[in-house]
């Protein structure tokens, strides 16, 4: 790629202007880099890096400081999804650690005597709270894969938590913006709002609580929080408040390896979340359907291309809505509905030059065909070539807003992302069906989408993002983005984004990102076009050809996001 090819003769007057400007460029490094939505948990990755370890370890420890200074979605009460390809083997390896509804959960648990969902008990405290997975999934990941001790990756979280940190302008503007709700816990109160008032940007934030079940986590590892003394907090709490994570759910998670979703695009082979999460496969969908036609013509803004990739996504999105789930509990059909002849069955109803009304599409696969926006991402990368794209989450903004009692950390409120009722959608508009109903002991499933591609064998880009139900769009245009149109990395993550999710029927546009001309014509082609404010964060590391460098890029819609590397 071209890019490549001038980035690498400019390279010292790059290092140059990251040193010394806040202009905003392409971040290349050499030894290792870390990008994720906090500046302080970036630097502690590449510290981690810098002091031995490897991509893996610097995944681990970046993700544990999240914890402590992005809390409206970094989290050790949550779940989520990574991937890791290891240089030496050339393998991607799939790491499932998405949180699981308790066992006392049942399909109508949310359901009303008068029929309607009670939303208020699937979003707030511990009665939407799935069983927590992110300690054990990264406490996996190090075992499995790290070269430093695990102790050494929590510490610094740990420390952190203890000594406090100075509060950003956008932690301080969430808190602010949240304030109501986050009143409405005791305990979520007395952490974020010390003495009754928001914090401003500068202050400093100590969580000694956090900083209390951290020590455990560090002595103990896994046990440190699912067994012992913070397990029974966790459950007490949810016993007297609604919730119904019990001892047996917590001593008995545990992530699961999986295979991740595998497709060719072009000549990229892209590797993906598999399910519990519908990343891989919406994606795949989606790219899969626009590879049918000759997109390189357009721009990323051109309403030609915006129109096509809407319509991809109108039929991917319809058959999110009936076929994906836990595949330990359901069918998987991720083989057909990546199958050739079913993705040109789906090409063929895609008129060029008209929307098809979502109302006309429906899920199309024959059965036996053979989420907030307060999600965060992160990639790493070190010098021997290992990656690690890692996505994780408490569902909206602060989870449930409960933080557990002495413990310090926010429940999520993940079983809104099941389906409470067929055809009823979630805080995220997505519609589900029977593939993703409540079940014990049962993952929800997901949008997350942690991607690392390749071409003729080598890595070609990591990346993923938060945005719910926006995720898998938002991942796909960057990768066309980039791959397609010929943007750098970090132009490729900055571009305006739209967004179709079959229902509801309208066409999303990031708000001022497209000109008048290109909003009338996609509406004479049929959209139903609405203006939204600017949406998803996503996290990207480019690669070299030969491998010598790597650009990372962090999205400006995420104020804190950053990158750093060595």
């Amino acid at each position: 790629m071209r890019n490549f090819i001038l980035i690498s003769l400019l390279i010292p007057a790059l290092l140059a202007i990251n040193s010394c400007s806040t202009i905003q460029s392409d971040k290349v490094y050499r030894n290792g880099v870390v990008v994720s939505s906090d500046k302080i948990a970036s630097e502690i990755g590449v510290n981690a890096l810098k002091g031995g370890g490897n991509a893996i370890d610097a995944a681990c420890a970046t993700a544990l400081a999240l914890a402590v200074t992005y809390p409206q979605a970094g989290n050790i009460g949550g779940g989520g999804f990574a991937l890791i390809y290891l240089a030496d083997s050339q393998k991607v390896y799939y790491l499932d650690f998405r949180e699981t509804a308790p066992a006392a959960a049942t399909t109508d648990m949310y359901i009303k005597a008068d029929g309607e969902v009670d939303h208020q008990r699937a979003l707030w405290g511990p009665s939407s709270a799935g069983t927590p997975g992110t300690v054990a999934g990264l406490y996996e990941l190090n075992r499995r894969f790290g070269s430093k001790a695990w102790r050494d990756n929590v510490q610094p979280a740990r420390l952190l938590a203890d000594t406090g940190f100075f509060i950003s302008a956008p932690l301080a503007d969430k808190l602010v913006e949240y304030s109501e709700e986050l009143h409405t816990y005791p305990a979520t109160a007395a952490i974020f709002f010390p003495g009754g008032k928001a914090p401003q940007a500068g202050d400093r934030l100590l969580q000694s609580d956090l900083g209390s079940t951290l020590i455990a986590v560090e002595t103990d590892g896994r046990d440190g929080f699912y067994l012992g003394e913070t397990a029974q907090r966790i459950v007490d709490y949810c016993a007297d408040n609604g919730g119904l994570i019990s001892m047996d759910d917590l001593a008995s998670y545990f992530p699961v390896w999986r295979e991740p979703v595998v497709f060719g695009y072009r000549n990229l082979d892209i590797h993906c979340a598999g399910l519990p999460s519908s990343g891989g496969i919406v994606m795949g969908q989606i790219l899969k359907m626009l590879e049918q036609f000759e997109l390189e013509r357009y721009t990323p803004e051109a309403p030609q291309y915006m129109h096509l990739f809407a319509e991809a996504s109108r039929r991917a999105y319809a058959d999110r809505s009936q076929y994906p789930g836990d595949p330990d509990f359901t069918e998987d059909l991720t083989e057909g509905l990546l199958d050739r002849a079913y993705i040109a069955s789906r090409v063929e109803s895609i008129d060029p030059n008209q929307a098809t009304p979502s109302a006309d599409i429906l899920p199309g696969l024959p059965r036996g065909h053979g989420e907030s926006d307060q999600t965060t991402h992160l990639v790493t990368a070190d010098a021997a070539g290992n990656i690690v794209s890692l996505t994780y989450t408490i569902n909206r903004t602060f989870g449930s807003k409960a933080v557990v009692p002495g413990c310090g950390f926010l429940l999520n409120n993940e079983m809104d992302d099941f389906s409470a009722a067929p055809g009823v959608p979630n805080s995220f508009g997505l519609i589900g069906g029977e593939a993703n109903k409540i079940e014990g002991g049962k993952r929800m499933l997901s949008s997350m989408s942690p991607t690392i591609i390749f071409q003729s064998g080598q890595p070609y880009m990591a990346l993923g993002s938060p945005g719910g139900s926006k995720i898998i769009t938002a991942v796909a245009q960057t990768i066309i983005n980039y791959h397609l149109f010929d943007l750098t990395i970090g132009e490729a993550v900055s571009v305006p984004r739209f967004h179709h999710q079959w229902l509801p029927d309208k066409l999303y546009l990031e708000q001022g990102g497209y000109d008048i001309n290109t909003i009338q014509k996609l509406i004479s082609m049929g959209h139903d076009v609405q203006e939204r404010s600017r949406y998803s964060e996503v996290m990207a590391v480019g690669f070299s050809p030969d491998g010598a460098f790597m650009i990372g890029a962090a999205d400006p819609r995420q104020p804190g996001g950053h990158v750093s590397g060595f």
